[in-house]
């Protein structure tokens, strides 16, 4: 028998290979465990006993419900670790408008899904005009930018406009019609005080032919974004995106701990690093708010933690409406044993800023952002703040990637043997250096993330649809 025994406080462990009916990652009592009783792993409180359990018994969801409080309050007490400071450089494309990108790629964005059509047979012409340096040319399409009103249509408006910042864009082309709610002026006003010229817009009602106009621009933008070479650059300039989905039981032994130990290395060599899922802190978020640098991000960080609850029990629905079922087949029995887990993703730094949905990565160190857990939406928002690449752990594994490379990272050898084409790298194994190894090897060019041919986003949709 393989047991894993995380805390000397916890009064489960994880069975590494299954024992009788307890698949592996799964939890088993160490002791008589009585109904109230509080069940502790990573020496954390992650649910309460439902009914009485003993020694060697599968503690899951048929005997285990979550001990969350809606009502928590919260006090502050500093604890972070200090890092020693490390110099590292990595080959990528210098912006003349401030950080460096990991790809030479061109965007095409649409303001509305009406002409989503337009923006991938402009990209399909592209393909064959590819050349040099240039990793790519993507159409970004997306389903909304009309009918929604107020701050669901902020936030697209908002998205598109971050998404056009990215580092990795060398060019982008932001394609409207001309009669939807998410005007192509208002996009234009919110990327003007960034003063970018690397941007180029058009209304397809208010051209004759909208192909045409459209090539124009890109062959002009693919000439260009040829001839750009690689250039040594401080890792400082890096930002790497913290994100898991389909979590299993060893998401909190391996994968993420594991990106814990990069998001350490990234910040000591003066990078960032920005985590998400807001719901998948639930029960977690104390650890994070003890991290906070100062009172000032700690109080931005409860508001943020309190309004996010707001929003579930506003609609109706409770806080700990998590996990899914794939993460309960996986061996997770509540959104605390998730969170507690997820969190660990932070490493063990200090949290130095808090983000809302959108807003551009400010500050050297680990920031928070304002998102919700669902994947897409969330690697969608970690791209737009500003990360040049996401970091997604995974026990159940999933194909799709945002519009920045997105590399995968097994919590386990089954899912990594058996899906290779998903997975770029097991961290069953631990092995911090071969991890950061291959993340340099993505963001100097030599490494192509499995996922990387497909570019998608997603919007944090709040409002009414008309």
């Amino acid at each position: 028998m393989s047991r894993l025994i995380i805390d000397k406080k916890d009064n489960v462990a994880v069975t590494l290979t299954g024992e009788g009916n307890i698949p592996a990652g799964h939890k088993l009592a160490l002791r008589d465990i009585s109904r109230g009783e509080k069940i502790i792993k990573y020496g954390e409180v992650i649910g309460v006993a439902k009914e009485d359990i003993k020694s060697g018994e599968w503690v899951h969801v048929n005997n285990v419900k979550s001990n969350l409080d809606e009502q928590v309050e919260y006090s502050y007490n500093f604890s972070a670790n200090t890092l020693s400071a490390q110099t590292k450089t990595f080959m990528g494309f210098k912006r003349k408008f401030g950080r460096a990108g990991i790809r030479n790629e061109i965007y095409i964005i649409p303001t509305v899904g009406c002409v989503n059509d337009v923006c991938i047979r402009l990209a399909k012409e592209c393909q064959s005009l590819i050349g040099g340096s240039i990793d790519g040319v993507y159409a970004l399409t997306h389903q909304f930018g009309c009918s929604q009103l107020g701050e669901d249509n902020d936030n697209i408006k908002k998205i598109i406009s971050s998404i056009a910042l990215n580092p990795n864009a060398t060019y982008v082309l932001i394609v409207g019609l001309g009669c939807e709610n998410n005007r192509l002026d208002g996009v234009i006003q919110a990327l003007k005080p960034y003063g970018r010229d690397n941007i180029e817009y058009f209304n397809c009602q208010e051209v004759e032919d909208e192909h045409s106009h459209g090539m124009a621009i890109l062959k002009r933008f693919i000439a260009n974004a040829r001839e750009l070479k690689r250039q040594e650059i401080d890792l400082s300039e890096l930002c790497i995106g913290l994100k898991c989905g389909g979590s299993d039981g060893f998401s909190g032994l391996t994968a993420n701990p594991l990106v814990g130990k990069i998001t350490d290395k990234v910040v000591s060599m003066g990078g960032s690093a920005i985590l998400t899922e807001v719901p998948e802190m639930f029960g977690a978020e104390h650890l994070l708010m003890n991290k906070c640098k100062d009172v000032d991000v700690f109080n931005r960080y409860v508001k943020m933690i309190k309004d996010f609850k707001s929003y579930y029990t506003s609609q109706g629905f409770p806080v700990y409406e998590n996990p899914s079922p794939g993460n309960k087949d996986g061996g997770i029995t509540t959104l605390e044993e998730k969170s507690l887990g997820c969190v660990q993703k932070a490493g063990t730094t200090q949290i130095v800023d808090v983000l809302s949905y959108g807003e551009q990565v400010k500050e050297k160190g680990v920031s928070v952002l304002n998102g919700p857990g669902n994947d897409l939406i969330a690697a969608t928002a970690l791209g737009a703040s500003g990360c040049q690449i996401v970091l997604f752990t995974t026990g159940r594994g999933t194909p799709f990637s945002t519009f920045v490379p997105t590399l995968k990272i097994a919590t386990n050898d089954r899912l990594s043997g058996f899906k290779s084409n998903w997975i770029d790298f097991n961290a069953f194994s631990m092995d911090e250096e071969g991890l950061f190894n291959l993340i340099l090897k993505t963001v100097n060019g030599e490494y192509k993330c499995k996922s990387e041919d497909v570019r998608e986003i997603a919007f944090y949709k709040t409002g009414v649809t008309l």
